[in-house]
């Protein structure tokens, strides 16, 4: 399989700044164990893709570095789980202001049904956010951010709903955007989406890292190879627990990975 790599990693000095960091994380459901020992370092202001088949855990792990995992019953999380160095999962933690810090843009398209509007303002106005004025700023920013302004700044009162795919998806990620976070987490974002509407998103993405840490799951591996400066590959134990294999600058791992289950992988040989 050829794959197109991302030339940005050399120009990439802050790699060694880490915003997200998890030691010898461990997830239970129940019994079951869905992560084992995973222990990896997320640089800022950059694209991490997480990679590897169905089941191994993936999109576990993104859901530990917002705490998405609490709001399934019976979940257990043991190791450190760190954004800026502080361990999230201790009790003093504000939960609702953890999320507020780090986003999450889910598969398919979530827009709420009401207004373009609306959708935008409805994560502020949460927040205390109410003078018009200062909620039209932020309409406006974070759809230019978003590439989305051009196309909707004259239809903001209509529904969301009535957006195409793509356009959804843009408005989701502008939604995130305007409560202001430091780090978005992107769960296969561009899966339900056509080719045209993906490469908006990944040409979105590459902008964002100027301001945000990206953290994206996908099993697409041109993508993960195009728009990531770092790249982590799991796969799934004897037990079915998701465990990494490999993690490391994206160009190492798709051209000369240390691994020969993370080569396997990449070249289409299972998964």
């Amino acid at each position: 399989m050829e794959v197109t790599l991302n030339k940005n990693i050399e120009s990439l000095p802050y790699l060694d700044n880490v915003k997200l960091r998890t030691r010898m994380a461990n997830l239970y459901y129940n019994k079951f164990q869905a992560l084992r020992n995973v222990t990896l370092e997320i640089p800022s202001h950059a694209i991490t893709a997480i990679i590897g088949p169905s089941g191994c855990g993936k999109s576990s792990l993104l859901r530990l570095f917002n705490r998405m995992n609490d709001l399934i019953p019976n979940t257990r999380v043991t190791g450190d789980i760190e954004l800026d160095g502080k361990n999230i999962y201790e009790k003093s933690i504000d939960v609702v202001d953890l999320r507020k810090r780090v986003g999450m843009v889910f598969q398919k398209p979530n827009p709420f049904p009401m207004s373009i509007y609306d959708n935008i303002v409805f994560g502020p106005k949460q927040h205390g956010r109410t003078n018009r004025n200062e909620l039209n700023k932020i309409v406006e920013n974070v759809l230019r951010k978003s590439a989305l302004w051009d196309e909707v700044k004259d239809k903001l009162e209509q529904s969301a709903l009535a957006l195409s795919g793509g356009q959804q998806q843009r408005l989701c990620i502008a939604r995130v955007l305007a409560v202001e976070p430091e780090v978005i987490l992107m769960d296969e974002p561009c899966s339900a989406l056509d080719p045209v509407a993906t490469l908006k998103i990944e040409d979105l993405m590459r902008t964002l890292r100027e301001i945000y840490t990206i953290v994206i799951v996908t099993h697409n591996m041109q993508q993960a190879a195009r728009v990531s400066d770092m790249a982590a590959f799991m796969m799934m134990a004897g037990d079915r627990a998701g465990e990494l294999v490999e993690y490391g600058h994206t160009s190492q791992i798709f051209t000369n990975p240390r691994d020969k289950r993370t080569e396997d992988y990449i070249t289409g040989r299972f998964g």
